[in-house]
């Protein structure tokens, strides 16, 4: 699979991420989704302009910091109940691209404990923001 830094509007980027974050969520459409918090597992790419994101001070305020993506996926999960890890990953992207640093996302959520015959069943996506 091609890296996506090799996305002609990306070429310029540099690439932040989060593996395999895990949070407990309320999310699913069967009955038994709906009795409890399972768990979600959230996979995260930010592609950040250099111009926007190479530290001059060595300082944070210089960067996308991690706790970014960590919250704003922590936010929309505590909204309460979400139906399809679909909405879910569509509402994080949208979040996460208003931060005036990013201009693209790939995020992908995996639920590993619906199924006992798989590892786990999910779904990915990729925004640009618009030029």
């Amino acid at each position: 699979m091609t890296s996506l830094l090799f996305h002609p509007r990306l070429t310029d980027c540099r690439r932040l991420f989060l593996r395999d974050y895990q949070v407990m969520s309320n999310i699913g459409v069967h009955d038994f989704e709906k009795e409890a918090e399972q768990r979600v597992l959230f996979n995260v790419d930010l592609f950040i302009p250099l111009a926007a994101s190479t530290p001059l001070q060595d300082e944070l305020n210089e960067v996308v910091d991690y706790d970014f993506i960590r919250f704003t996926i922590e936010e929309r999960v505590a909204r309460g109940h979400i139906q399809l890890q679909e909405t879910l990953c569509d509402d994080i992207a949208r979040a996460l691209l208003l931060h005036p640093k990013v201009r693209g996302v790939q995020i992908s959520t995996r639920k590993p404990d619906v199924y006992t015959d798989c590892e786990s069943v999910g779904v990915e996506i990729f925004h640009i923001k618009d030029q």
